[in-house]
């Protein structure tokens, strides 16, 4: 019995000194065990060992120290990247079909927004198509027109020359709808002139039902140098009696110009919108260059409409 104590307390010894041996010979390689029987970095061994200034780290003990920095690190970016892809999505460009202006094109306008800086222009997604109907008349009809532009041209509808009667009306609207089915969604409208009064009625009669009944809600306007109908200036088309009888309240950006012939249609189109936001420039019946002011306003409309889509 008395040879069998002296047994266990002679092996307990030895366990006891290849534990302390053991351990001796991680914390020199930089690394102890946790509690939990995993290997992990004492940070302090290496550099001070155990708590003593030592004159120079060997490459094997900072090895094991350099790839526990980069696994952790790497560890934490992947961690914060998760976390905030769950708690935002990343901001999108909003997806704009855009409306040219009379007897004009698609391509036409184009070119004309090409006068903004690109870092506005790559704020968005912009889809520029042509109207229905081919510009009736001939060189002498067409007028400007015929010497500004390059044919073919095109125009949304047609009206006599006091805009009391409108023809094809009805006919743009389906296209329109046809237009955003078939290439769509989109998230708003972008107009000028002719394209710009379209765009300011759309959401109107899309609230009334009697317009764009198949297609997701407009969620934004920018007309440039446009108007309304039922204005002081024009009648309404037959299909549009009631496109500004409520405030409109999808964000919209207006700009006016203060050498525009039709600056009176513009500022008149402001009290059909709930908080209009309004871009002026010095120029007439274009599509403005924007200065430094122009564009920081162009710019927070968009941020502001990223938020809602």
């Amino acid at each position: 019995m008395i040879d069998e104590e002296i047994e266990r307390e002679t092996y307990g010894r030895k366990t006891q000194q290849m534990d302390d041996r053991r351990r001796q010979t991680e914390k020199t390689k930089g690394l102890q065990r946790s509690p939990d029987g995993e290997d992990a970095l004492d940070l302090r061994v290496g550099f001070f060992g155990n708590g003593e200034s030592q004159n120079r780290t060997s490459t094997d003990q900072i090895e094991p120290i350099v790839q526990y920095i980069v696994r952790t690190g790497t560890e934490l970016l992947s961690t914060a990247i998760e976390k905030k892809m769950d708690g935002q999505q990343l901001a999108r460009k909003p997806r704009v079909l855009c409306f040219h202006g009379f007897r004009t094109s698609g391509k036409i306008f184009e070119e004309q927004t090409q006068v903004w800086p690109e870092f506005v222009r790559e704020k968005m997604d912009l889809v520029f198509v042509d109207a229905p109907f081919p510009a009736e008349g001939g060189l002498e009809e067409l007028g400007v027109a015929a010497e500004l532009f390059d044919p073919p041209l095109y125009e949304w509808f047609q009206a006599n020359k006091d805009f009391s009667e409108y023809r094809n009306f009805d006919e743009c609207i389906a296209f329109v709808e046809d237009c955003m089915t078939r290439i769509g969604p989109f998230d708003g409208l972008m107009g000028f002139s002719q394209g710009a009064f379209l765009s300011a009625a759309l959401p109107g009669m899309q609230a009334e039902g009697v317009a764009l009944t198949c297609v997701p809600k407009i969620k934004f306007v920018m007309l440039i140098s446009g108007g309304k109908f039922g204005g002081s200036n024009f009648s309404s088309p037959k299909l549009a009696p009631n496109a500004f009888s409520s405030p409109i309240e999808c964000p919209s950006l207006h700009f006016l110009g203060e050498k525009d012939f039709g600056l009176t249609n513009g500022i008149e189109l402001l009290d059909s919108f709930v908080d209009p936001v309004v871009l002026n420039h010095p120029q007439g019946h274009v599509v403005p260059k924007l200065d430094e002011k122009g564009s920081e306003t162009m710019i927070k409309f968009i941020e502001k409409i990223q938020e809602l889509l």
